[in-house]
């Protein structure tokens, strides 16, 4: 079993982002009925065999229900804000404006395989079905995975599935964020939420992202310009990716979803990522107040969707959970030896701390 993660979250070491409060997580899984599952393969180590390892990947499986996501969806949509990437079932969610599978994440090459466990999955659930829309988001975790070995099997997807829960706030090396790197240091899974108070609806907002972008030099933490004063001694060159979700239960439709979506990116462009010309940056944003039966009859309707002057508060609710959750996936990624003993460092977090605390006083004195 491996140890216990210790490394603080962002609000253990007195970051606070943004002005709305966390949710009681602070968690994706802090909207009602959302689960959340991982399964974390590291295996091998030293030089790289193809096919054989080193292992550093995984899977991480978003249900928006606890049901029979097929017959009961969720209406959701997507935007892109840089797409050089491989995800699976965008197009039919942006068409059609609902999800009908879980949401699984993993590294880029396993895309298809576990795209191919979500058929299957699907398949048993609903005998006589012929067509599905299976929805995968990728990171490439190929700096310290054997990423060619297609390690992720259908098994793996099924226990991701299996083991979700509504109370899982795990971050860092687990699931399809065991390989990552952020910043130029280890990156991976982080999440966060926003309550919305009660003259707003006492809804909840959360982000779970994927993180595996940005350079170094770059990264702000609420502000503070840590990547000018603190980054690894041989940092990585490359400008990655990030899978963001957003869950909601506030009664969306899918036009509002994609402006909700769409300030996601307004979360990563304040840590200090660019969206680079080879970055593939998804926003996935569902709502769990508009649940559309298979026949087409709606759970929610049209009058009781939120009003369009409250969307600013849900805008700023996706703002501030994306940037904490992709501040908590650096702070609580520990370092990382991968393939050919390339190694990702786990942010120090007593430097970060300092840089943090050097910064206020400037900003006191002033």
């Amino acid at each position: 079993m491996a140890p216990q993660n210790t490394r603080p979250r962002a609000r253990d070491i007195d970051i606070s982002i943004g002005v709305l409060p966390p949710g009681p997580l602070n968690s994706l899984t802090d909207v009602p009925g959302v689960k959340v599952g991982h399964v974390s393969l590291i295996k091998g180590e030293g030089k790289l065999l193809l096919g054989k390892g080193p292992v550093r990947t995984g899977v991480t499986a978003i249900l928006p229900h606890g049901g029979n996501i097929f017959t009961e969806k969720a209406c959701a949509a997507a935007h892109i804000i840089n797409g050089f990437g491989k995800s699976v079932g965008l197009p039919q969610i942006m068409e059609l404006g609902n999800i009908e599978t879980p949401i699984m994440l993993t590294n880029t090459l396993s895309t298809w395989t576990v795209a191919d466990a979500l058929v299957d999955h699907l398949s048993k659930q609903n005998p006589g079905v012929y067509s599905f829309n299976p929805v995968v988001g990728e990171c490439n975790d190929s700096a310290l995975n054997d990423i060619l070995g297609r390690h992720v099997r259908h098994e793996h997807v099924f226990q991701a599935l299996q083991n979700a829960s509504e109370t899982n706030i795990e971050e860092g090396n687990v699931g399809a964020g065991v390989g990552m790197t952020g910043f130029g240091w280890k990156g991976g899974i982080g999440t966060a939420s926003r309550s919305l108070p009660e003259d707003l609806g006492e809804f909840t907002l959360g982000a779970l992202v994927l993180t595996n972008t940005g350079k170094a030099p770059d990264l702000s933490i609420d502000g503070i310009p840590i990547g000018h004063e603190l980054t690894p001694n041989s940092h990585s060159r490359m400008e990655g990716s990030i899978m963001i979700i957003i869950a909601t239960n506030a009664p969306l439709s899918t036009r509002q979803l994609g402006r909700v979506a769409k300030r996601a990116a307004f979360g990563l462009a304040r840590t200090g990522a660019i969206a680079a010309h080879t970055s593939g940056d998804f926003v996935i944003a569902f709502s769990t107040g508009n649940l559309t039966s298979a026949s087409g009859k709606q759970s929610a309707t049209p009058n009781e969707l939120v009003p369009e002057p409250r969307l600013s508060s849900l805008f700023r609710a996706a703002i501030e959970a994306t940037e904490e959750a992709i501040i908590n996936s650096l702070l609580r990624a520990e370092t990382m030896v991968g393939r050919d003993n390339t190694t990702r460092i786990g942010i120090p977090i007593d430097r970060v701390m300092s840089t943090i605390a050097k910064y206020r006083r400037k900003s006191d004195n002033q």
